[in-house]
């Protein structure tokens, strides 16, 4: 889909199509199959006169978006790479809850907001590659649209936690998200739909003025700065104390909670210690801690926790009042970790 049709409003789409002279209604007609549909080519708007779709193709023509990979996890997960219009890959992943009967109960898609990303985290393959550019809102709805297509089965939610940090790429983001919000498009709650940023504390304040209650997710994995720093180098100017007077400033305005993610890495950040520093950031503040399993990357040196120290962080926590979730594993046996089967292919076609 090309990505400035997409983020034409309505109105905007009627005065353009009354401007090249055809009726209004036409309007309402191209919409749904952008927006509803998300179809994949001009030709498929059946009702849509062929004057109209050939004035469409000239002016708007679609731009490449096309599956280039896809793994099927033993657990029903399904990680994909796609090739954009410019020859970049992306990835998505989508992750499927069934229920006994083995329908599909919920379907949760995790996205991403960039191709490659600038964090250099040195835990995730993503970080390795550095930045190529930022997505288009079309090309972050279009991964959405398409894992939806590929399930057969509604899109439930939505983490913006693939590659790249979506606060470095707020506006197109931003746009995604209203597009599937809306009842127009996908037609996913806000509140299932999840922004997971490193800490960008710009990005944050914006968050908090908006008016759409979109759910905000932290990538902490260290409440030690000095661990934090060596884990993700580019927010080291972006100290712990200004992260959480940020975050209770986002929390009394939007009266919402904030998800903090922690990846539990052996003899890294799963200290004694560490649990002191996380329960001492999470004094006053409105917070849930999410406690992430760890999908090993090639060549790099970390290897999760043992199940004896998850247990005891979950106690611990527990025991002083935090609220506290450990993620399920998806996807360990399709390259999981974020940007490995990218990166895989790319050194396969080179």
């Amino acid at each position: 889909m090309n990505n400035e049709l997409m983020t034409l409003t309505l109105p905007e789409l009627t005065g353009l199509i009354e401007a090249w002279g055809f009726p209004r209604f036409r309007a309402k007609q191209v919409h749904e199959w952008i927006h509803r549909h998300h179809c994949t080519s001009f030709d498929a708007m059946s009702n849509v006169p062929a004057s109209l779709r050939q004035r469409l193709a000239q002016e708007y023509p679609f731009e490449e978006f096309s599956l280039v990979d896809r793994q099927v996890s033993s657990d029903g997960t399904r990680k994909y790479v796609f090739k954009l219009s410019d020859g970049c890959l992306v990835e998505t992943v989508g992750m499927p809850t069934h229920r006994q009967d083995g329908a599909i109960e919920r379907l949760s898609v995790c996205v991403s907001s960039q191709v490659g990303c600038p964090m250099a985290c040195a835990f995730c393959a993503t970080g390795r590659e550095g930045l190529t550019r930022s997505l288009q809102a079309g090309e972050i709805v279009q991964q959405i649209a398409t894992v939806q297509k590929d399930f057969e089965a509604r899109v439930s939610n939505v983490v913006v936690m693939g590659q790249g940090e979506p606060f470095l790429n707020y506006d197109e983001v931003l746009s995604a998200l209203r597009m599937i919000n809306s009842a127009d498009d996908l037609h996913i709650g806000a509140r299932h739909i999840t922004i997971s940023t490193c800490g960008i504390i710009s990005g944050i304040k914006r968050l908090s003025d908006e008016p759409e209650q979109f759910t905000l997710a932290i990538s902490l994995h260290s409440a030690v700065q000095s661990t934090r720093d060596e884990l993700m180098p580019k927010v080291s100017q972006q100290p712990l104390p200004l992260l959480k007077t940020a975050l209770k400033n986002y929390t009394q305005k939007t009266g919402r909670r904030v998800s903090l993610e922690y990846l539990l890495i052996k003899n890294v950040n799963d200290s004694d210690e560490q649990l002191r520093a996380l329960l001492d950031l999470c004094r006053g503040l409105l917070c849930h801690i999410n406690l992430l399993p760890m999908n090993p990357v090639e060549g790099a040196p970390f290897q999760p926790a043992t199940e004896k120290i998850v247990r005891h962080w979950m106690r611990t926590l527990e025991a002083e009042g935090v609220e506290i979730s450990i993620r399920k594993s998806r996807g360990s046996d399709i390259d999981g970790a974020c940007g490995q089967l990218k990166n895989r292919i790319v050194s396969r076609e080179t």
